[in-house]
């Protein structure tokens, strides 16, 4: 399975929470959560650090999950 993360555009570093890489599974949900921000695939190996999943990041915690977009149109 295919991994994604976030790069921050200051520190061009994989963007973390609490030590962890904050990662996800589909590329266009991460895309479309966080619009602007570089999404990069992840290799199959060892980061050598945690992982948290997006659903489980606080900032996500009200996003119904499997993610459903029909939920954000306003």
């Amino acid at each position: 399975m295919s991994r994604y993360g976030l790069v921050g555009e200051r520190s061009q570093g994989l963007l973390t929470y609490r030590g962890a890489v904050i990662v996800h599974d589909n590329r266009d949900e991460l895309e479309f959560l966080c619009p602007g921000t570089r999404v990069v695939r992840l290799s199959d190996g060892d980061l050598g650090q945690p992982v948290l999943p997006v659903r489980l990041h606080p900032n996500f915690a009200a996003v119904r999950w499997p993610l459903r977009r029909e939920d954000f149109l306003a």
